[in-house]
């Protein structure tokens, strides 16, 4: 027992002294470390300042970030070379090309999460603070990183959208452009003169301060139906934002619809008109003269039913008689 015991015993302080051998290495490839994170935060602050400037700022960005993982790295393999000098990169290497297939199946959606949000930001289909319109979220773009691209949605949301399906997908940016036009529905009464309304929508759109005058508010024609005529309004804001298009549709709706009924314009609700019969007619239950609704062009309405005189049959001879009389020849009793 004493003998196991003075051998482990000479393990422990081998395994001491070799310690203390190390401890300079592993205190100056500790203090390498914290100056490459030192080194990283700075570039990438750096980098943030340069994106300021709205000159590619998507790509700045992921430079920055690719830039400061990048020195996290170098200064891990720096730091592990120092504190232990048998390792080298190479031995590292050979061990990710062991594993680097089942890894690569592992980690399948996120590389390519990853790819896409290379492609996003270099591609710049959209920018931070643009609004888009992607499947049933609709929002602004708060951040674009590497993996996911976070949304604020109008009702104070969070969404956060894989890359991947966001580059694949199809999406609507509302903020591409300088401007955008909208567009807005009116019903009036189809005995309503249709030049005098379009003039007064027009000139209600354009007393409209948001509302930009070239291209100018347009009023068309767009069909004509029984519940009445429908003209479709349309005006061009600046800038494209979702608070604004709000607004200014809402100053818009109300300046014409005071215009409207100012000058006497009817805006009619949808109506319904229901014919009750009441199923008392002659012809009631014969399809070849029965009346549905109105009377078809004819002069002479049916007689009601209760007109028709009684017709009384004979239980054994089963004949009718239509004119009041019994089928012997004797009158019929009241």
């Amino acid at each position: 027992m004493s003998e196991e015991i003075a051998i482990a015993y000479q393990r422990m302080h081998a395994i001491g002294i070799s310690a203390m051998r190390l401890l300079p290495n592993v205190v100056i490839a500790v203090v390498v470390m914290l100056l490459f994170v030192l080194i990283a935060r700075w570039t990438r602050s750096l980098v943030e300042r340069l994106s300021a400037r709205k000159y590619h700022q998507n790509l700045v960005l992921v430079l920055g970030r690719m830039a400061q993982w990048g020195l996290y790295l170098m200064g891990l393999l720096l730091a592990m070379t120092i504190a232990f000098p048998s390792f080298t990169p190479g031995n590292l290497i050979s061990a990710l090309g062991i594993t680097g297939i089942a890894i690569g199946f592992a980690f399948k959606d996120i590389f390519e999460n990853f790819l896409a949000g290379i492609l996003i930001l270099v591609g710049e289909p959209f920018r931070i603070g643009d609004q888009i319109v992607f499947g049933n979220f609709e929002g602004t773009i708060e951040q674009i990183e590497t993996r996911a691209t976070k949304m604020r949605t109008y009702d104070g949301r969070l969404v956060i959208i894989p890359n991947a399906d966001l580059y694949k997908g199809t999406f609507i940016v509302n903020t591409a452009y300088p401007t955008r036009r909208l567009q807005y529905d009116v019903v009036i009464g189809n005995g309503d003169d249709i030049g005098a309304a379009k003039r007064l929508m027009r000139e209600a759109m354009a007393d409209v301060s948001e509302v930009e005058q070239d291209p100018a508010p347009d009023v068309l024609l767009l069909n004509y139906a029984d519940a009445g005529v429908t003209l479709r309004m349309r005006w061009w804001i600046r800038p494209p934002r979702r608070a604004d298009a709000l607004a200014v549709q809402d100053q818009v709706l109300e300046r014409v619809k005071a215009a409207l009924a100012e000058n006497g314009i009817d805006l009619p609700y949808p109506t319904r008109q229901v014919l009750l019969h009441d199923q008392t007619e002659e012809t009631d239950g014969d399809r070849r003269r029965q009346r549905e609704g109105w009377p078809a062009g004819k002069s002479e309405v049916p007689a009601p039913a209760r007109t028709r005189r009684p017709q009384l049959y004979d239980g054994a001879s089963g004949d009718a008689s239509g004119d009041g009389e019994r089928a012997d020849g004797t009158a019929a009793s009241a």
